[in-house]
Order: structure tokens, then sequence, then C-alpha cells
């Protein structure tokens, strides 16, 4: 499907650049390098619905003054037949720029485009049987998820969603940390807390999990096994094994309130690929094999180092330690290489807390050293976020198990709010989620702004619909009001909206989109009533209201935010 909005871009561009080339042959002026028309849309109304700065790129070239290069090609254009079905004025501004004014008489196909589509309305094909893995939130399993992964959730799940509009096959990845070094601290803090449960006087580990969640699962453990008299001989048993049972049960528990956890966020995952399986499936020794085969790592103090500083990094890092364990690099680098060797994903994407952004280099190296194209990995940085209630910030640890869950986020605010307000800012922004204004019925609520626009829909149509046959053809050019143009101008923007971006890897994009296309309908509301004595302009108002409403439930689908029929 290709958009009128696109049509006429594409129109404009062609158009331009066949007047540059008329110019010269016409000697207007000369050049060697034809130019690279790019558009944009004027900031005011005045200067029209496209501009071009084509003509301010050749005055070295041509030796000439950009602005007499605009007269040139403008002279041009207006011989050029096939603009004057869409645009009814080109003129110069400025020191050169030529701006292209429409015929409002374009808007009325994007209503066609709306019915016809319905609710694949915004979908591309640019990405079409290419494959999209997107790997998200990822927490360690070693208690519940936190403000930082219900961000990432946030991201993540709009980010696949957004990838899935644009034509890929999209697999969305939880990438379970359950192995490593944090997991031997869970199971340091489960074994201290299981022989404090049976009596014993025994200390803490200061690094250990703190969080209450520990001794709750020892405790269910203690029950499931029969009580503390049917456990106490594990007290004799050798201390590794021990850990290792109390870790797989607790491992078992996280993991399951995990899955319904993110279940009532509305993110459900196609894979959740263990870290341990690259350990039983000798992921790790291929990889680190792999590399050894490309020369690319080398012994030093009985570790084996990758040579990092060989692809531009500032220092080398070690892949096995030692005492013969591999480092949290080695496994990340067979984990990508799982993705882009093994599974053949076009395109691995990943989304990171801002910690690791010094991670992203090294790790971009070992894909170039193992023979891959390390373009295919992107990383989109996540910034913090605070919690703010009552104008002040919550304080949170996760370590200390003060830090407020996801469950309970979701609890005091609900889902809706929490994956709009999640994508309020970039993902590379810092922001404040304010709990107080998540539960305001108010236009400052976005949520609530867009949630009505679309409730607001569905009361009028409930009212007028049964006044008129909807399906039946209307009289669109009726559609002259500002109001309703400026209204048509935002629908149209959908598709655009969204391959911008998954280009740029920002969600956001789509928020600010849902919050312009609501304020562009309750300003359409405000000036124009639908229900009015001409039939046929309210058919036409009813026609464009529907297509209001398709819109929006599209948009607000692709945040995985529910579309009320009433407030």
């Amino acid at each position: 499907m290709t958009y009128i909005r696109t049509k006429i871009e594409d129109l404009l561009k062609k158009a331009t650049a066949q007047a540059v080339k008329d110019a010269v042959a016409a000697g207007a002026f000369q050049i060697e390098t034809q130019p690279d028309v790019q558009l944009e849309v004027p900031r005011e109304a005045k200067f029209g619905d496209y501009s071009t700065n084509v003509a301010m790129q050749l005055p070295k070239q041509a030796h000439m003054a950009p602005r007499k290069i605009a007269e040139a090609v403008v002279e041009q254009l207006q011989e050029d037949e096939a603009l004057g079905k869409w645009v009814s004025k080109i003129d110069i501004a400025g020191p050169g720029f030529i701006n292209f004014t429409l015929n409002p008489a374009w808007h009325y196909e994007v209503i066609d485009e709306v019915e016809s589509m319905g609710k694949d309305y915004g979908r591309t094909e640019g990405h079409k049987g290419q494959t999209y893995n997107l790997e998200f939130v990822s927490a360690n399993p070693t208690g519940p998820m936190h403000i930082g992964n219900a961000r990432g959730g946030a991201i993540g799940d709009v980010l696949a969603e957004i990838a899935a509009w644009t034509g890929y096959d999209v697999t969305r990845e939880f990438y379970v940390n359950d192995a490593g070094n944090q997991i031997a601290k869970f199971g340091d803090s489960l074994d201290a807390r299981f022989k404090q449960a049976l009596g014993l006087d025994v200390p803490f580990p200061e690094d250990g999990y703190h969080g209450k969640d520990i001794m709750e699962r020892v405790q269910a453990y203690i029950a499931e096994k029969g009580g503390a008299d049917q456990v106490r001989g594990m007290l004799d048993m050798d201390e590794a094994e021990r850990k290792q049972e109390l870790t797989k049960y607790a491992l078992n528990v996280n993991l399951k309130q995990m899955h319904e956890d993110m279940a009532k966020y509305g993110v459900h995952y196609d894979v959740w690929f263990s870290e341990q399986s690259m350990y039983d499936d000798g992921e790790i020794e291929r990889a680190l094999n792999l590399l050894k085969d490309k020369g690319a790592t080398y012994e030093k103090d009985g570790a084996t180092w990758f040579k990092t500083t060989d692809y531009g990094c500032e220092k080398d890092d070690v892949l096995i330690r030692k005492n013969g364990l591999p480092t949290y690099f080695m496994g990340d680098i067979a984990y990508h290489l799982n993705k882009l060797q093994t599974r053949k994903f076009d395109q691995a994407v990943n989304v990171w807390g801002a910690d690791h952004h010094g991670h992203i280099a090294r790790l971009k190296a070992a894909i170039r050293a193992a023979g891959e194209d390390d373009s295919r990995l992107h990383v989109v940085i996540m910034q913090l976020v605070r919690l703010i209630k009552d104008g002040e910030p919550i304080r949170m640890s996760k370590r200390q198990g003060k830090a407020i869950g996801l469950s309970e986020l979701l609890s005091m605010v609900g889902t809706d709010a929490a994956r709009v307000f999640f994508n309020l800012r970039s993902p590379d922004s810092h922001f404040d989620f304010d709990l107080d204004l998540a539960l305001q019925e108010s236009n400052e609520n976005p949520v609530f702004y867009v949630q009505y626009a679309h409730a607001r829909i569905c009361s009028i149509l409930r009212r007028l619909g049964g006044e008129v046959d909807l399906d039946a053809k209307a009289d669109l050019t009726l559609l002259t009001h500002p109001k309703e143009l400026e209204l048509l101008d935002v629908i149209s923007e959908l598709p655009n909206t969204i391959v911008q971006a998954e280009r740029k890897n920002d969600p956001s994009r789509m928020v600010h989109y849902a919050q312009d296309l609501a304020s562009a309908f309750h300003a359409f509301y405000n000036d124009c009533r639908v229900q009015v004595d001409d039939a046929k302009l309210m058919h036409a108002r009813l026609k464009l209201i529907l297509a209001t409403r398709q819109v929006l439930e599209n948009v607000l689908g692709i945040l995985g935010v529910s579309a009320p029929e009433s407030m």
C-alpha cells in the first residue's frame, strides 16, 4: 500500500529533480552533480505544505545565488502538468526555499484509505521478509521486577509492535540471567535465610539480596517440603548442592511471577532464553573457539583475553578467567552470536539500562571479530526514571528490598497509564513519573486526554449513527473547515510516524502522535458541530470521526493501551 501522502511526496521529489535537470538543459545554470531532493514540512502554514532547499545546495556548483537557482527551477516546475492535480501554488521564500501548497482535495483520499485498510491503516512493508529480534527487560530472576524493568517493558513492547507494523517478522525475547555471579549471590542469600529459618544464628552476606522475598521463597520451600523437621537434614548436605536446590526452586518461582507480571503488563514474549542453556549446549565454547580461530584472542596471566583494542576500544577484555570460568562478557558474546549466526536474525535490538552503555562498543567489536556485520545489532539505551508522589521523589533500593515492583505500580496507576507514561519521553531521556498525574481525569493526563477523544467519538456515533447510512459514500468535498483539514492532516501522518519511530528506535513518537491526533479531534469538535441540519455535511463529518476513531484505536493498539467507548 502506497499512501496518498507518500505518493504526493514522491511526486514532488521526482518533479523537483527533473526540474533541476530541465533548468540545466535550458542553460539557466550548469552543475556536475545532481542534488538529492529533500522535503520538509514548514513550521508555519504560510509557507505551504512542503518545502525543499534544493536550490540552496547548488550555488557552489552553479556559481549563482540560490534564489536565482530557485527561480529557474520553479519556472520548470510550473510546466509540469502532473503537479497540477495536487499542487495549487509554488513559490519561493527567503534565500531560496521552494514551497509547495497542495490542493486540499488530497485530504479526502485519506478517509478512503482508512476505510479500506481499517485496523491495518498505518502499516508499511519496507521490511517485509526480514526477521527482527527484540530483547528487553531481561531482569535478573533474583527478585521482583522494579521500575527500571517496568520502563524497559513498555519501551521494548512498543518498539516490537512498531517494527511489526513496518513489515518485520518480530520475536520478543527475554534473556534469563540464570547463571553467573548474581545467581551465586542469590544462592548465598537463600542459604543464609534457610539456616536462619531453621534456628541457626548465621550472618547474612553483606552483598546479598535483603528483600523480604528471599525469606518468602525459603519459607515457601520449607512448607512445600512438609515443614522444618522434614528439611533439617539438608543442613548436612554439601553446601553447593543445598544452594543449588534452593536456587532452582526460587528461580522457578520468580520466573513464574515474571511471566505473570509481564502478562498483566500486556507483554507476551515469544522466547525466554536461558543463559545456563548456553553452557549446557556448548554455545560458550563454540563462540570462544570461533574467536580463537579468527586470531582475536591471546593468553595472559592464565586467562584468555579478547583483543578489544584491535577494534578501536581502549583496553582488552578477559573472556575466560584464570579459574577457568567465563566472564559475563564471554556469555554475552555467545548469546549475540546465537542470535546473529545460529538463529540468523536480520536485526537484533536490545533495550539496555544506561549503566550498560560502555558495554556496547566491545560487544560490537567481538561481533566484528567473529565475522558478522555489527550494524545488525542495535542497542537502545534507557535512562533512569524517578517516581514522584505529592511532588517528592520516592526513594528506592532494589538490593535493600525497598523498591516499588512492577506489580505494585500496576495496582497503583493501571497498565494503560504505566505504558504511556514510560513512553512519554525518548528512551535516552531521564524523566519523572508523576503518580498523581497518572490518576487524574484531566487534559493534563495524556492517557485520559487520548482515551477521552476515543470515548467522545463513540458517544457521538451512538447518538447520531442511526441518522445516516454510514456505509454509503459521503460527499467529502464538503469538509472544507480548517479544523477538518487539520484533523485529516494528522491522520495522514500515521504511516510515516511509525516508520520514523522504528528508524529512530523511539516509541515516544507514538505517544506524541496520539496526543496530536486527540488534540486535532478536540479542536475539530469545538469548532465543527457534527449534528447539523445539512444531512450531507453531517454524513461527511461522521465519516471523518469514524476514520479518526479507527486511527486512535490503531495507535493505542501499538502502545498496548485500551480504547474505551465511554468514560
